[in-house]
């Protein structure tokens, strides 16, 4: 072979991995893998704190059949949102309206993966666990993505159920039921979502209003959406404290969601209080609003993951 065969076979073969990384990382961005997160953690915080023991291997069998179901969803979701997502500056680059994957694939990669995930949790652990992760799938991508999302500001309050199944179904997956606690948990995540996801749409409502998305800062304005920022948090704070309340949770869990609860509030407090004209458009970039977002997050990892930590040492 001569040299500049060899020259252009080596060239060609990093090029080739390359080209494959890419591809493989677009398929994994169409599962939301950020989103999955949370929901991942959430599940398995749910089958730990749960009565029943599972064995480690089914245990981790369900967790991965909850990301598998939520991943799945959200290439579904990307597929139907491929319009709006071109249109919206944090979302253009997705793999769907930047013309990397098909919709037609990505419909089918999402189809699959739902019913494989479901399929796997009836087989691995019950069929209970196994209709609610079917249900949570729906939910999101029927009821939220294709219903509400484009026709009320309420889009994000009842379509935020989805992201609440998590730790119902990794209860669920342990013992076979649902009970008073896993109900709690899924009214935590129910209530913390609309201030979490409208913190966010404080300073992304330019992209909504392009999409047409009827997001509440965009129907209602911003100083609204401050507002119910600020009410939702004051709503989560006490409903945080009701694994404590019932007995389930101890002292750890009670000190860490009291002191949770009024970090997120007071934060909240700053995205009102926040410096805005007159139609409470923010003056210094949503500086409070972001950062409301960010404590939304660390606020619920910490919360499941104070339950986890005071049922291990507790229970």
């Amino acid at each position: 072979m001569s040299d500049a065969a060899l020259h252009q076979g080596g060239a060609q073969a990093p090029l080739a991995a390359s080209m494959d990384q890419s591809e493989v990382k677009d398929w994994l961005t169409l599962l939301k893998p950020r989103v999955m997160t949370l929901v991942v953690f959430t599940g398995l915080v749910g089958l730990l704190v749960a009565p029943v023991p599972v064995h480690p291997v089914l245990g981790l069998a369900a967790v991965l059949c909850i990301a598998v179901g939520a991943g799945a969803a959200g290439a579904i979701n990307m597929w139907y949102d491929r319009d709006i997502d071109a249109v919206m500056r944090r979302t253009a680059r997705r793999p769907i309206p930047a013309g990397r994957i098909s919709p037609e694939a990505a419909l089918s990669f999402g189809l699959v993966l739902s019913a494989a995930s479901v399929a796997v949790m009836g087989l691995a652990t019950n069929w209970v666990a196994a209709g609610w992760l079917a249900f949570s799938i729906f939910f999101y991508v029927v009821v939220y993505t294709m219903w509400l999302k484009r026709r009320t500001p309420q889009n994000i309050v009842i379509g935020g159920a989805a992201g609440a199944f998590p730790p119902l179904i990794g209860w669920a997956a342990a013992t076979g039921d649902v009970t008073l606690v896993p109900i709690l948990l899924f009214a935590i995540i129910f209530a913390w979502t609309p201030p979490h996801f409208w913190a966010l749409a404080l300073w992304a409502h330019g992209d909504y209003a392009r999409a047409k998305v009827p997001m509440l800062p965009v129907t209602h304005g911003a100083k609204e959406t401050r507002r119910q920022v600020l009410i939702y948090a004051l709503l989560l704070a006490p409903l945080g404290l009701s694994p404590w309340i019932i007995g389930f949770a101890g002292p750890i869990y009670a000190a860490s969601a009291a002191g949770l609860g009024l970090w997120f509030v007071w934060h909240a407090i700053r995205v009102v209080r926040e410096a805005q004209d007159e139609q409470g458009s923010s003056l210094v970039n949503d500086a409070a609003a972001r950062g409301a977002f960010k404590v939304s997050l660390y606020y619920l990892f910490a919360l499941f993951g104070a339950l986890a930590l005071d049922r291990l040492v507790f229970a």
